[in-house]
């Protein structure tokens, strides 16, 4: 691990409703606040500019939100604050997260021009009538032609987000949406099993007996689809929800799974960077006013020790398909991996949720469907 790189992310807090399963820090209604918000990005980003002038940027990802409801304007020159003031390194994977609804092609060519190259398009589910169900702003059709339309501008790296385990969502819901999905032949998926969160709007249907989620049986069975589909299509299933054509692994997430330093740059943006873990004030206001002072808005500071490291190594080690390396985890923590977890590595291969394979202690698919309670041990 070179401890000169990390991996920068912008948090763009603004979207146009918010969805009913949504607990990221995102508000609709906003907008009058994008150009102070804007301002006090590029000022955050000239503070870190003394801090990070050895380090090099080796991925950036701009998140949200909807990053892409803000006119391009305001991201061309947040990026161009970035290239004057951080060492980006030449063929930097940069990603902005989109949904349809809110892109153009005039948008699209505009990220292009500014050396943004990879794209993640939230598409969640094929069908109409789910995308109404999860609040989704956009149909279909509207997610094809801005798909047909960012080919055409000339991104060769598009991600698409989908979506399992949707309330009144069938087997044969989900085996179209990645029939239609493959067919559009992206080189990245992430597929996430839907969680219903407290706050959300589903978890306070859910606290009222308004939804009913699906069972876990019908989710395992969508989950274990989805990967058997995929990988048949050319797909390498790399991470718990995420799949990717060869050499298009989103190499911006492997920073956080490998357990590598990030900056996080935005209202409630996270950073992990010498040792130290800390998130920036999640009110966009008190975000804005903090970086008037010239001061950065950081908060919940938490030194990482060995211990924690090792045990973050574990779990976020487990989430990639090839698992831990034995004989790295050594080299890094100076400590023989099954002195350390022997017991609970010994308990779970018991079970059936964890194997040994070249070196690697790997999740089975059982323990991949499972993987919260086998991270509970190395907590």
């Amino acid at each position: 691990m070179n401890k000169n790189h990390l991996g920068l992310y912008i948090h763009i807090p603004y979207c146009k409703s918010k969805c009913h399963y949504c607990d990221f820090n995102s508000f609709p209604g906003k907008e009058e606040s994008i150009p102070g918000y804007f301002d006090a990005l590029v000022r955050e980003v000239e503070l870190y500019a003394e801090t990070l002038k050895e380090i090099q940027v080796k991925t950036i990802f701009i998140g949200g939100g909807t990053p892409s409801l803000v006119e391009p304007k305001y991201i061309y020159h947040l990026m161009r604050a970035v290239q004057q003031n951080l060492n980006i390194v030449k063929n930097a994977e940069i990603s902005i997260e989109t949904n349809p609804g809110t892109l153009t092609y005039e948008k699209l060519l505009a990220y292009k021009t500014m050396g943004i190259n990879r794209l993640s398009i939230g598409l969640q589910a094929c069908q109409d009538r789910l995308l109404r169900k999860l609040g989704r702003i956009h149909k279909m059709d509207e997610f094809v032609e801005n798909y047909e339309i960012a080919r055409k501008v000339g991104f060769k790296n598009i991600n698409i987000d989908l979506i399992f385990g949707i309330p009144s969502q069938t087997m044969k819901d989900w085996g179209e949406t990645l029939r239609n999905v493959i067919g559009l032949n992206p080189e990245h998926l992430s597929c996430y099993s839907l969680k219903i969160e407290e706050e959300t709007k589903f978890g306070k249907m859910y606290d009222v007996g308004e939804l009913i989620p699906v069972e876990d049986e019908l989710d395992r069975e969508m989950y274990e689809f989805t990967a058997e589909t995929l990988k048949k299509n050319g797909y390498k299933h790399y991470e718990i929800s995420n799949f990717a054509k060869e050499g298009f692994e989103c190499r911006h997430n492997l920073i956080y799974w490998h357990g590598e330093e990030y900056m996080g740059i935005g209202a409630g943006a996270h950073s992990y960077y010498k040792k130290n873990r800390y998130n920036n004030l999640y009110n966009i206001e008190a975000y804005i006013s903090q970086i008037e002072k010239k001061e950065l808005p950081q908060e919940n500071h938490q030194f990482i020790d060995a211990a924690e490291e090792m045990s973050e190594a574990m779990i976020l080690g487990l989430r990639l398909i090839q698992g831990v390396h034995v004989k790295q985890f050594k080299e890094k923590f100076h400590r023989d991996l099954f002195e350390v977890y022997g017991e609970q590595i010994n308990k779970l291969m018991k079970k059936g949720l964890l194997f040994m394979e070249d070196d690697h202690v790997k999740l089975t698919l059982v323990g991949l469907d499972l993987a919260n309670d086998v991270f509970m041990e190395f907590i």
